[in-house]
């Protein structure tokens, strides 16, 4: 993560990483064949944006987040890394969403162990739980269609 000299090189670093999240949704939804699952993508790549545009609102002050809990299933932990293919299935699709999803909740929390402003330490915990949200998503798909394909 390098060394930051200020709040707003902290947030623009934020910024950039959910720009790289939605454009890698919307590069996976456009490789996926089956309608719907290319829809899920396209939908986290729109929370990806809102998450950015987020950002940029409390860069302007004008949006203060609050943290909340949020479970998991904890299937990320326990399935195999995946890389993107324009042939993967739908299994594959959910493990390296679920993988991202997980980075970007790391990322979040590492943020806002490092930073020395409470309201800028709030706001990366309620990202971090907003990324939360998402791999719990996956991996409820995961759980409900993978898992019980027997």
């Amino acid at each position: 993560m390098g060394q930051f000299e200020s709040v707003e090189e902290v947030i623009d670093f934020a910024i950039q990483r959910e720009i790289e999240s939605r454009d890698f949704y919307m590069k996976l939804a456009e490789r996926m064949e089956n309608p719907a699952m290319q829809k899920v993508f396209e939908n986290f790549a729109t929370e990806e944006l809102g998450h950015k545009l987020k950002l940029e609102g409390i860069k302007r002050g004008q949006i203060l987040l609050v943290p909340e809990q949020v479970k998991s299933l904890k299937i990320a932990d326990y399935v195999v890394d995946v890389e993107p293919q324009p042939d993967m299935d739908y299994a594959e699709a959910l493990v390296l969403a679920m993988r991202k999803e997980k980075a970007a909740y790391r990322l979040y929390l590492d943020l806002a162990a490092v930073g020395e402003d409470e309201e800028l330490t709030d706001m990366f915990l309620s990202l971090a739980q907003e990324e939360a949200k998402h791999k719990l998503r996956f991996e409820i798909e995961y759980d409900d269609v993978v898992l019980k394909e027997d």
